[in-house]
């Protein structure tokens, strides 16, 4: 890995970060606040919220077994996406190689920041070569991104194949593991000690059942999450948010539920898919949805619209023609599916 002086945007590393009245009395003890322009009637909402989340953060670290220090909570997983442009690539000049089809808000942020986005097909298996994404870099290449489980094909990447690209290349690796949470596959972050020039994402939008809330964690070196820091705005987690974090955290137990039955009822729904007269393949796994390719995507896709029933066509997506991405639901919501498939596909 280059050195992180050399591979973080210079204005971001010169940067002198904004100082929110919380941060500077930080460690002190308080009960008279006077310094942040607050209105002292509403409590607890009149209050800003800590700019760093040392609550949440410290009962994460405990979950996930990651130091609060290795630990940045944004505004969903995208807002880390963007801060991995903003603090390490520079617009019109650098690029980053990514994986494709994957989760495409990794181009639509290159194209925000004006970064070149160099995208590298995966095999007929969804799986990818770490030689292949190597070959596409150049010294200008900052960033590589990896999805695994990979959206929009449901499975994990090659765990040797991330290695080996963790290994070989100089700059920033990001691995999204947004929905790890359904797979037994240890995650990446419990190695970030090995790789410095590994971030991996993750999000309480899947398996936490918490999208309405916007809460997106990246793990890596405490270097890279003070680098973060400088960039993000001061209070960019609400107190709502926190507060509904920490009470998820408290009950696991839901969560595990939860997932346990995401799953049967996966199994359930993929065997009925695959039996379909008009479904030609349904791709294996590790998450919380499958793709499946069809005769026909569009006129499946309009009759389940026309039905109600609302799933994603991924025809227009790279090695994805004729492909619908299903999301797992509720019992009664797979039981509707299925019948609407078995009577557009008798």
């Amino acid at each position: 890995m280059r050195p992180l002086s050399e591979l973080v945007r210079p204005n971001i590393w010169s940067l002198q970060p904004y100082s929110s009245a919380r941060n500077e009395y930080n460690g002190k003890a308080a009960s008279v606040f006077l310094d942040a322009n607050e209105n002292p009637y509403n409590h607890p909402y009149n209050r800003y919220p800590d700019p760093l989340q040392a609550e949440l953060k410290a009962v994460l670290s405990q979950k996930k077994g990651v130091p609060a220090e290795n630990i940045f909570l944004g505004n969903g997983s995208d807002e880390a996406i963007d801060l991995v442009y903003r603090c390490f690539t520079r617009p019109g000049v650098d690029n980053v190689v990514a994986i494709e089809p994957t989760y495409g808000m990794y181009k639509v942020c290159a194209d925000v920041n004006d970064v070149a986005y160099r995208p590298v097909m995966l095999d007929d298996c969804y799986q990818l070569s770490a030689e292949r994404l190597l070959s596409a870099c150049d010294g200008n290449t900052k960033v590589i991104w990896l999805c695994s489980p990979n959206n929009p094909t449901g499975n994990h990447l090659l765990g040797e194949e991330i290695v080996k690209t963790l290994e070989a290349f100089d700059g920033i690796v990001v691995v999204d593991e947004a929905y790890a949470d359904f797979s037994k596959r240890p995650s990446f972050r419990l190695v970030l000690g090995h790789f410095p020039n590994l971030i991996v994402l993750n999000t309480f939008s899947k398996a936490w059942g918490c999208a309405g809330i916007r809460l997106g964690m990246a793990y890596a070196s405490k270097e890279i999450i003070e680098v973060f820091n400088k960039v993000k705005y001061p209070y960019n987690v609400n107190v709502l948010t926190q507060r509904h974090a920490i009470e998820a955290l408290n009950n696991m137990e839901d969560i595990d539920r939860w997932v346990n039955l995401l799953l049967l009822e996966r199994g359930v729904v993929m065997r009925a898919v695959q039996q379909l007269p008009c479904c030609r393949q349904v791709y294996p796994t590790d998450s919380n949805f499958f793709l499946a390719r069809f005769d026909d995507a569009q006129g499946l896709y309009d009759y389940l619209v026309g039905q109600g029933i609302i799933v994603r066509n991924r025809s227009r997506v790279a090695l994805c023609d004729n492909c619908l991405r299903i999301t797992i639901g509720t019992k009664e919501e797979n039981t509707a599916l299925i019948s609407a498939l078995r009577t557009y596909c008798p």
